[in-house]
């Protein structure tokens, strides 16, 4: 979920409102314009999330299961409402539209590191 980044809920004004000495404020992933691509993604994954009748932070978690070799994901929580946003990723069935679709997402928002195309055969 990224600290929260990957959620349904997060923003920039939530990022605002956080307490001074919270250390997603001196984060990388939190700072311009690491971040506004990072929501931007998010923002990407909605469409997805609603085709499935889930979450972003599902689709996020449904994402990183698609990896080859792959076979869970550790996703962390600090109460069960959280739980409940992510919880259907783990059978959450992406098809390869949409594994495309994040595929780009990933390629024209620059949001994280590292390789954006999960299965074999997915190619922009």
């Amino acid at each position: 979920m990224q600290s929260g980044l990957l959620t349904d809920t997060f923003s920039a004004q939530r990022l605002v409102r956080m307490a001074a000495d919270d250390w997603r404020r001196g984060s990388e992933p939190f700072l311009e314009p690491n971040l506004s691509r990072n929501l931007t993604l998010r923002d990407a994954l909605r469409p997805v999330a609603e085709r499935h009748g889930t979450t972003v932070s599902a689709v996020a978690v449904a994402w990183t299961i698609a990896w080859p070799g792959v076979t869970g994901a550790i996703v962390g929580a600090r109460d069960a409402a959280q739980v409940e946003g992510w919880i259907d990723g783990g059978s959450l069935a992406l098809t390869d539209e949409d594994l495309v679709e994040i595929t780009e997402a990933l390629s024209r928002t620059k949001a994280g590191s590292g390789p954006v195309e999960p299965v074999d055969g997915v190619t922009l």
